[in-house]
């Protein structure tokens, strides 16, 4: 547990990184009939991170490794940057499974986080193992969150923070009993623990998530810091459209939150894609799944209209960093892009 007589800081995902986590995608199932593109997708995002960082990459085994060495220097990744660990994965999606690197006073801890597959999928125990043995690869000490005498269940996607003691979050993911993570948790209960593990001093709620999104609710989909106190939020203005009404809902109460400083947080919107449909099923496209690098912000893109106006307002939040767009059309059959997969390891 960290020692709450000594600062507890979560850094925020633009501070300088020791490096970016991923695992190799190697569970066909999450895409079925589209998995072929998938390692191609996962090599271009290793090629712009290894550019400015080190990118450790989680393999099953020798051969998935060789068999990602090739596809990722056929790609021109950078290989000098990049770092392969034989850790088992179930799935690959690295920011729901793998540790939230924190700082308590000078020392970096990995808090380890019960992990169950977002209460949904019944294969999890491989990953649930995952952010254990990356803290023991980062040589940091590993901390399992307790509350109410049990662990603590909870997903990097649900959970978005500024460095600075204030987190973005929402009701459907974390207080709902869809899914529910830790059943007879209250909203008092994580804002406690919060301030507990994390130093989260001031927790601002949102209500629904994204249609298709089956996390119910993941935060990354919806809402993202690029700066203390500056917000980014998706919208769309189509009144027909199902994600019309919970977006507007969510720019309402962003529009009257305050951070932990007592700021008025200053609200950006970042229009939606046009509906990514495939096999009569909606995807969870968002710009909002956008992961921000050491020198870069990489931004899934859907083929859409809107995808110039979005990288054109990231580029205007992010003008110290190359805003890149990665195509992400095959990736989202997935049920997430970007953010999902990546775990940022801070300094």
């Amino acid at each position: 547990m960290p020692d709450p007589q000594i600062d507890v800081r979560w850094p925020a995902e633009w501070e300088p990184h020791r490096a970016t986590w991923i695992a190799w995608p190697h569970q066909k199932s999450d895409w079925p009939g589209k998995f072929a593109a998938i390692p191609w997708v996962y090599a271009e995002i290793a090629r712009h991170l290894s550019s400015s960082e080190p990118v450790q990459i989680l393999v099953n085994d020798a051969k998935s490794e060789s068999q990602a060495h090739i596809v990722l220097k056929r790609n021109h990744a950078n290989m000098q940057n990049i770092r392969f660990q034989r850790i088992r994965t179930d799935r690959c999606w690295t920011r729901d499974s793998g540790p939230t690197i924190i700082r308590n006073g000078n020392r970096r801890a990995a808090l380890d986080w019960r992990f169950n597959a977002w209460a949904k999928y019944p294969n999890y125990a491989t990953d649930d193992a995952v952010a254990a043995k990356i803290a023991k690869c980062c040589r940091v000490r590993q901390i399992r969150p307790v509350w109410k005498q049990r662990r603590v269940v909870l997903e990097g996607g649900s959970v978005e923070g500024d460095g600075k003691g204030t987190m973005l979050t929402t009701e459907e993911c974390l207080l709902s009993n869809v899914q529910a993570r830790n059943p007879g948790f209250s909203r008092k209960d994580y804002e406690e623990m919060f301030l507990r593990y994390l130093g989260i001093r001031k927790v601002i709620w949102l209500g629904r998530g994204i249609v298709g999104d089956d996390t119910h609710g993941h935060i990354d989909d919806l809402a993202r810091f690029v700066a203390p106190g500056v917000v980014v939020t998706v919208v769309e203005p189509n009144e027909s459209d199902d994600n019309h009404a919970p977006l507007q809902e969510n720019l309402e109460r962003l529009s009257d939150a305050r951070d932990a400083a007592g700021r008025r947080i200053q609200v950006v919107t970042l229009p939606m894609p046009a509906p990514v449909l495939f096999r009569g099923q909606r995807l969870p496209a968002s710009y909002a799944n956008f992961y921000i690098a050491n020198e870069c912000v990489i931004v899934p893109t859907f083929n859409a209209p809107q995808d110039r106006k979005a990288l054109g307002i990231l580029s205007d939040l992010f003008p110290n960093r190359k805003v890149v767009g990665i195509h992400s059309t095959d990736l989202v059959w997935g049920l997430g892009t970007l953010h999902c997969l990546t775990q940022q390891e801070p300094e």
